[in-house]
């Protein structure tokens, strides 16, 4: 059995699968094991927090805690094997289909694989903007909690 050029390309990007696959499922059960903060669980709590650390809007102590938590966990090198475990299968999938047709014209078919291609790569854009607000966090100080009498 002899492996063509696609073939050889396949199998390379099946090891590199295989390794962001294993690098990303490592990462989400480290994810899973960090224990609960508070608005961490709401429903849109980090969206929220977010988006008052982008408009710089005075946030409380909580949403400050959860913007740095969500800051450093999408700037964690660990986070980009998702996207790349994304990408990869999407050149896996492009490079299987080519060997399988042994040099006969590629249908659209073949292309489905740039599908999960551009999910990932909205992915890395979306983990970018979200790490660039680290340089918004030390300028934001948490609103004073209102005290009240008694």
């Amino acid at each position: 059995m002899s492996l063509g050029l696609w073939g050889v390309l396949t199998i390379v990007a099946l090891a590199f699968e295989v390794v962001f696959a294993s690098l990303a499922f490592i990462y989400t059960i480290r994810l899973l094991r960090l224990r609960a903060i508070p608005m961490s669980d709401d429903v849109g709590g980090y969206q929220k927090a977010l988006r008052k650390l982008r408009k710089d809007e005075p946030m409380s102590q909580d949403e400050l805690n959860l913007a740095k938590r969500i800051i450093d966990i999408r700037r964690s090198p660990m986070a980009y094997t998702i996207p790349a475990a994304f990408m990869t299968m999407g050149i896996f999938y492009i490079l299987g289909s080519l060997d399988y047709l042994h040099g006969a014209t590629p249908s659209e078919r073949t292309f489905l694989g740039v599908i999960p291609m551009f999910t990932s790569t909205n992915l890395i854009i979306q983990m970018r903007k979200t790490a660039r607000l680290k340089k918004r966090l030390p300028k934001v100080s948490p609103k004073a909690e209102a005290v009240g009498p008694g």
